[in-house]
C-alpha cells in the first residue's frame, strides 16, 4: 500500500506544528521520521491516524485522496499505530486486548475467546513474536507488551503500521528484538514508519529518512548518513556529539542512601533496600527502563517521598523527615523529571521561576522586599547562558516550549553553589546541541569536587556520563558497575539479569556475532550494533 500526504498543515492556536508537511511512504519500505521532541513528528502522524483533523493538505492512500474522521476509519483504511504510550488495558489477557473493539462472536452474542486466542497464536506464529494469549497484560515485560501492541495492529489487516518512539522503554537487547520484528514485517510487505529521535537506531533498520525540525520537513537521507550529519540536519546548525570527559577523581563520599525503601498508595515496593554512595567529585547514573523505580528514589532523596524504611545523608546530615524547601536549602540542586508538575510553575514569568526557591534570600530580596532588577539582571544572564528561547523575561514561562521551560529548570538548580546534584533525565525535550552542553555542565560541576547523581533511561546519555552505574529493576539495584561497562551487559541488568549471569550472557553474545561476522563479513549494516562501529571507524 502507498501512502502519501500533500501539504499537510496542523496549527494549535498560535503553534504551526506541522507547516506543509509532503511525505511518501512506498509499499514495503520502512521509513524513518527523524526530529527531536516536539519537532511535529507524533502530530503529523496522529493526523495521518485520524486523530486530529488537518487544517490544509490531503492523504493519498494508492493515489485516492481519503478523509479519516477517527482511528476507526484509519484502521479500516490497513493503517495501524503503536503509541509511545501503550494503549492496553493491564487486567486484561493478550487474547483480550487484541479483541477489543472488534471481538469475535458466536451464537446468542457472546464473544468466541477460542477464535481471539487463535487469530493472537497465528499472528505470533507467523512473525516469531512468542506471545501467549493467555497471558494477562500486566504481567508482561514492556518489550512483550509492545509485541501485544503490534499483533492488534496487524489483527486488523494493516499494512501500514506507524511505531511512535517505539524503543523508548525498551532494553538494548529489546531494541533489536524489535528491529528484527520490523524486517520481518518488510519482508511480509508491511510497510513501517518509524518514529523517532535515535539516531543509531535510524541507521540501522531505515529505507528511508525524512528530517522534521519546528513542524517543516528540513531533508531526507540515506540510512548511510552519519549520526553528525543527522544530527545537524535535525537542529540545523553543526553540532559535535559526545561530551569530553576526563577520568573522575573522586574524593571522600558525602551522599549515603542506606537501605532505603519506599511503598506505593497500594502499599506495593517500588524502592525495594536500596543502598548506594556518591563521593564529591564523581558522577553516578541510575539507569533503568522507565518505571523500576528510580523516580521514586529521586523523589524520596528530594523529600516528594516518604521512605518507609531507611536513611538519606548528606555530609553527615539525615535528610529523611525533612521537607522539601529544606533539601534543597541544604544544598541540592534538583532537576526533576516531570518539570511541569514539580520543576516550574508556569503562570509565573520566566525571571520568577529562576529563582523560585532562592526569592527570600539576599541577594533576590532584603527585609522582605523583592529586589527586582537583582532578579531581572540574573534571568537575563541565564537566558544567554543557557539558550533560552524567549521574548522577554516577563513571559510567562508555560508558554515556552517543553525544551526552553527544561533550560529554565537547569540554568536555576545548576547556577548555585551545590553540595549535591540530582537530575531526572536532565536533557529530555532538549535538542542535540542543548545537550552537548548541558553534559559539559554536569562534567564540570562533577569536576568542581560535586557528588552528581544522574537519572536518566537513555543508554547514550547513561555511557556519555557515568562514571559509575546503579542499575535499577523492579525497586532494587541489581548491580552497581564502572561507567565503561558493555551496552549489552547493562541492557541484561535492565532486564533484571544479576551481573554476573549478564556479563557470561554478553561475552557468549559476542562469540556468536564474531563468528556470524566471519560468514558475512562484505555484508552492508544492518544492526544497531554495526550503525555505532561504522560511526566510530
Amino acid at each position: 500500500m502507498k501512502l502519501e500526504l500533500r501539504g499537510i498543515t496542523k496549527v494549535f492556536g498560535s503553534l504551526v506544528a506541522n507547516d506543509h508537511i509532503d511525505l511518501v511512504i512506498e509499499p514495503g519500505e520502512v521509513h524513518a521520521l527523524l526530529g527531536e521532541n516536539g519537532a511535529g513528528k507524533s502530530t503529523l502522524m496522529n493526523v495521518l491516524y485520524g486523530f486530529y483533523d488537518p487544517d490544509d493538505g490531503q492523504i493519498l492512500v494508492d493515489d485516492v485522496p481519503v478523509e479519516f474522521a477517527g482511528p476507526g476509519e484509519a484502521m479500516a483504511a490497513g493503517i495501524g499505530m503503536v503509541h509511545q504510550h501503550f494503549m492496553l488495558v493491564p487486567v486484561f489477557t493478550v487474547a483480550e486486548n487484541v479483541a477489543l473493539g472488534h471481538e469475535p462472536v458466536k451464537g446468542a452474542g457472546l464473544i468466541d475467546q477460542s477464535k481471539a486466542r487463535a487469530l493472537v497464536r497465528e499472528i505470533s506464529d507467523r512473525f516469531g513474536f512468542e506471545v501467549d494469549p493467555d497471558a494477562m497484560v500486566e504481567d508482561l515485560p514492556v518489550g512483550v507488551q509492545q509485541r501485544v501492541e503490534i499483533i492488534k495492529a496487524l489483527s486488523r489487516d494493516a499494512r501500514v503500521l506507524i511505531l511512535d518512539e517505539p524503543t523508548a522503554v525498551l532494553t538494548p537487547q529489546e531494541t533489536d528484538e524489535l528491529i528484527a520484528i520490523m524486517r520481518q514485517l518488510k519482508a511480509a510487505g508491511t510497510s513501517i514508519v518509524f518514529i523517532t529521535h535515535k539516531l543509531r537506531e535510524v541507521r540501522a533498520v531505515a529505507d528511508r529518512i525524512t528530517v522534521i525540525r519546528r513542524g517543516k520537513v528540513v531533508g531526507t537521507a540515506e540510512p548511510s548518513t552519519s549520526e553528525t550529519e543527522l544530527a545537524s540536519l535535525m537542529v540545523g546548525r553543526s553540532v559535535s556529539l559526545g561530551v569530553e570527559k576526563a577520568p573522575a577523581e573522586p574524593g571522600e563520599a558525602v551522599f549515603a542512601v542506606r537501605d532505603l525503601s519506599v511503598i506505593d498508595t497500594v502499599g506495593t515496593p517500588v524502592v525495594d533496600g536500596v543502598d548506594f554512595e556518591v563521593a564529591r567529585g564523581e558522577i553516578l547514573v541510575v539507569a533503568g527502563v522507565q518505571g523500576n523505580g528510580q523516580t521514586e528514589l529521586a523523589e524520596a532523596i528530594v523529600g516528594l517521598q516518604t521512605p518507609v524504611a531507611g536513611s538519606i545523608t548528606l555530609d553527615g546530615k539525615e535528610l529523611v523527615g525533612s521537607g522539601v524547601l529544606d533539601v534543597l536549602r541544604a544544598g541540592v540542586g534538583y532537576v526533576p523529571e516531570d518539570r511541569s508538575t514539580d520543576g516550574i510553575i508556569g503562570t509565573f514569568s520566566v525571571e520568577e521561576n529562576l529563582v523560585l526557591d532562592l526569592v527570600d534570600q539576599p541577594p533576590f530580596s532584603r527585609g522582605g522586599a523583592l529586589n527586582k532588577s537583582v532578579i531581572r539582571d540574573n534571568a537575563e544572564k541565564r537566558i544567554v547562558e543557557y539558550d533560552v528561547r524567549t521574548q522577554t523575561v516577563e513571559a510567562a514561562v508555560g508558554t515556552l516550549s517543553g525544551g526552553n521551560q527544561q533550560k529554565v529548570v537547569l540554568a536555576r538548580e545548576m547556577s548555585r553553589p551545590l553540595r549535591l546534584l540530582l537530575a531526572s533525565q536532565p536533557t529530555r525535550g532538549l535538542d542535540v546541541g542543548s545537550i552537548e552542553f548541558v553534559h559539559s555542565r554536569i562534567v564540570a560541576e562533577r569536576d568542581n569536587g560535586t557528588p552528581v547523581i544522574i537519572v536518566s533511561t537513555e543508554l547514550d546519555e547513561v555511557l556519555a556520563l557515568a562514571d559509575r552505574i546503579a542499575v535499577m529493576y523492579r525497586g532494587k539495584i541489581v548491580g552497581i558497575v564502572p561507567g565503561d561497562t558493555d551496552r549489552d551487559v547493562l541492557g541484561l541488568m535492565m532486564a533484571g539479569v544479576p551481573l554476573d549471569e549478564a556479563v557470561a550472557q554478553a561475552a557468549e553474545h559476542h562469540t556468536v556475532l564474531g563468528e556470524a561476522d566471519l560468514e558475512a563479513e562484505a555484508a552492508p549494516s544492518h544492526t544497531v550494533e554495526d550503525a555505532r562501529e561504522e560511526e566510530i571507524q
